[in-house]
């Protein structure tokens, strides 16, 4: 299966969303928790500033991951469940070929 030709199903269009969404929740609601945690530590001035820079951080990470592309999204699923944020359950509904690429490519 070529990625860049991959056609996707109005179904599996439907899949591929909202497994993407879910992801983009779970990530963004950790996210929110580890600030919470941090800005309740700040202290003194370079605690602000170490949190600025990790915000910086993480948000740069996260627009670069959550691209919804339709030739790019075998390898978001693949980084996504690998991290945790997805398991490969959620993305049912999806062709054999679709899904085995994503499972070989958790293995990278």
């Amino acid at each position: 299966m070529q990625v860049s030709n991959i056609e996707w199903s109005k179904t599996e269009e439907k899949v591929a969303q909202s497994a993407f969404c879910k992801a983009y929740e779970r990530e963004i609601k950790s996210l929110i928790g580890e600030v919470r945690t941090k800005a309740g530590n700040v202290m003194v001035v370079e605690d602000i500033w170490h949190l600025h820079d990790y915000l910086s951080s993480k948000r740069h990470d996260i627009d670069g991951k959550y691209d919804y592309d339709y030739p790019r999204l075998i390898f978001v699923f693949a980084q996504l469940v690998k991290e945790g944020w997805l398991s490969l359950n959620e993305l049912e509904g999806l062709d054999k070929e679709k899904l085995s690429k994503v499972a070989a490519l958790t293995y990278m």
